[in-house]
């Protein structure tokens, strides 16, 4: 009988570890795998790890209605990128989106059919203090007229952002949820190889 050295508890201990690790990344400065968060549209269409080949771990994923940079993208991103050595951030767009859906008059009525006097209405429940005042409320929705046009002014925002440091790279995507691909903004391949060219 050869010993080997290599002890069944030897790999247990080592997961152990591992696990451990992984429960404790925050407390130990273990950063994401990738150093990346994800802004994408919360459409249950858009399977945001399996398109971008991500695994548990590798990244910070924020979703929300239309993948906007709202307030909250922009509190989560100063947060990542400047305590948790996240350099890099991926948003997401689709088409075939929601938010494109509504005319903007329909999406006001519906809101103040529910709430009444937008004006009046807490936006977040932390600080009763905020409210949209005197603005529109589509600006607080930020409905879209152009997916493409969206995306890019989507990583512009985060760009411009001075909460966020120059060095994390800013990139955006479009989902074809009917292709189920990525592409750039802009870059409608689709169209482009379908037209005739004059």
């Amino acid at each position: 009988m050869t010993d080997t050295n290599d002890h069944h508890h030897d790999r247990v201990d080592e997961a152990v570890a591992e696990r451990a690790d992984w429960a404790r990344r925050r407390r130990e400065d273990i950063p994401t795998d990738e150093s990346l968060l994800v802004v994408a549209c919360m459409d249950e269409r858009i399977p945001v790890a399996e398109v971008l080949g991500l695994e548990l771990g590798d990244a910070q994923i924020y979703r929300n209605a239309g993948g906007k940079v709202t307030d909250d993208v922009i509190r989560s991103a100063a947060l990542t990128t400047n305590f948790f050595d996240t350099d890099e951030i991926i948003v997401i767009n689709h088409t075939d989106c929601g938010m494109m859906s509504a005319p903007d008059a329909a999406v006001r009525d519906g809101l103040e059919a529910q709430a009444g006097d937008l004006r009046d209405v807490d936006l977040d429940p932390s600080l009763p203090a905020l409210n949209i005042g005197d603005a529109d409320v589509i600006d607080w929705v930020k409905m879209t007229d152009d997916i493409d046009e969206a995306c890019a002014a989507q990583v512009e925002y985060l760009r411009q952002s001075e909460l966020i440091p120059d060095s994390v790279t800013v990139s955006g995507y479009v989902y074809e949820v009917e292709s189920g691909e990525l592409r750039e903004p802009g870059d409608r391949i689709a169209a482009e190889i379908s037209e005739r060219r004059p």
